[in-house]
C-alpha cells in the first residue's frame, strides 16, 4: 500500500469518527421561536401616534398608540348638555304646597274660633262642621300636589336613563382609544404608521418577549418514551469560529400526535417519516438566542426520565 492510499483511508476514517461523533452529540434539532401577540386597534379613526419601534423594548402598560377621540368627545359633550335640559323640566310641588298649607292654617285659626263660638252657643254644630271638611279638602289637595309632582318627576327622571347609558358607551369607546402595551417584549414588526386611518382589530404591531424562546424540535417514536415533561435537557447553538455553546433548558410541551418530518428538520434516523414535535423552554438572559435560529436537543448524556415503579 503506497503512502497516498494510507492518506486517503485516515482522512476516510477521520471524516466517518468525526460524523459519527456529531451524530451522537444531539437527539433532536430544530429552531427557536417566540409567543409572537399582534396588538390591534380597538376603535374606529385617524391613528394620532404610535410609539413602537422595531428592536426597541416596551413594559408593559406603557401608552403606545392613541385613535383620535375628538368625535366621541363632541357627541359626549351633546349627551351631557342634554342631561342639564332634562333636569330643568322636574316640577317643584313647594311653592303650591306652600299656599295650601298656609290656607290650612287659615282655616284652622277659623275653625278655633267657631269651636269657641259653639261653646258660647254663638255658632250651629254645622258651621264646625262645614270648616272641618274645608280643611279635609286642602289636605287632599296637597297630597295630589306632592302625588302630581312625584309621578310627573319620576318620568322626567326616567328620561335619564338611557343618556346615561349612552355616555358610558361612549366612555368605554373613549377608553378604548388608548392602546397600551401588553406585555414586556420587544417590537419585532411595526404594521402601522401615525396618521394613517384604523378600524377595529386593525394591527399595529407584533411583540414578543424575548427574555424567554423556545425550541421547537423533533423525535422519532423510538425517541419519544425518553422525553418527558419538565425533564432538564441541554441545548447547543453554534458559536462564531465554529464553537458550540452548551445552554440549560426544560421541556414544557410534547406533541400528542405525529407529523411528517418538516423538510428543514434533519432527525437522527434519516429514514424516519413520522415524528413528533416537542417544545424545550431556554432562558435568553443574555440575548444570544434569536427567533428561527437553529439548535439541537441533547439527553443522551444528560439525566433521563425517571422510570415509573
Amino acid at each position: 500500500m503506497n503512502t497516498l492510499h494510507k492518506i486517503l483511508i485516515f482522512s476516510a476514517l477521520t471524516l466517518l469518527f468525526a460524523c459519527k461523533k456529531e451524530e451522537k452529540r444531539s437527539d433532536a434539532f430544530g429552531n427557536f421561536e417566540a409567543v409572537e401577540t399582534i396588538v390591534s386597534a380597538e376603535a374606529n379613526g385617524k391613528l394620532l401616534f404610535l410609539k413602537a419601534k422595531e428592536g426597541e423594548p416596551l413594559k408593559a402598560g406603557e401608552l403606545v398608540a392613541l385613535v383620535d377621540t375628538t368625535l366621541l368627545h363632541l357627541q359626549k359633550q351633546q349627551l351631557m348638555a342634554s342631561l342639564g335640559t332634562i333636569g330643568k323640566k322636574q316640577q317643584d310641588p313647594n311653592p303650591q304646597i306652600a299656599v295650601l298649607e298656609e290656607q290650612k292654617r287659615n282655616l284652622i285659626r277659623e275653625r278655633d274660633r267657631v269651636k269657641r263660638l259653639l261653646a258660647d252657643k254663638a255658632a250651629t254644630p254645622k258651621q264646625l262642621d262645614d270648616m272641618n271638611g274645608q280643611i279635609d279638602v286642602v289636605d287632599a289637595q296637597i297630597k295630589a300636589a306632592r302625588r302630581s309632582a312625584g309621578t310627573v318627576n319620576t318620568g322626567i327622571l326616567g328620561e335619564k336613563d338611557p343618556v346615561l347609558a349612552q355616555i358610558k358607551v361612549l366612555n368605554e369607546q373613549i377608553r378604548r382609544c388608548y392602546i397600551y402595551n401588553p406585555l414586556n417584549g420587544v417590537v419585532l414588526t411595526k404594521i402601522a404608521e401615525a396618521s394613517e386611518v384604523v378600524g377595529f382589530g386593525s394591527p399595529l404591531y407584533k411583540i414578543a418577549a424575548l427574555d424567554t424562546l423556545e425550541l421547537r424540535a423533533y423525535v422519532s417514536g423510538d425517541q419519544l418514551p425518553n422525553l418527558k415533561i419538565g425533564q432538564q435537557v441541554k441545548v447547543l447553538i453554534d458559536q462564531a469560529g465554529g464553537g458550540v455553546q452548551t445552554l440549560s433548558g426544560t421541556v414544557n410541551w410534547i406533541s400528542s400526535k405525529s407529523e411528517f418530518t418538516p423538510k428543514t428538520i434533519q432527525t437522527k434516523e434519516e429514514r424516519v417519516n413520522l415524528v413528533y414535535a416537542f417544545k424545550v423552554k431556554v432562558a435568553n438572559g443574555d440575548g444570544a438566542l434569536k427567533i428561527g435560529m437553529p439548535g439541537e436537543v441533547s439527553w443522551s448524556n444528560g439525566a433521563k426520565p425517571e422510570k415509573k415503579q
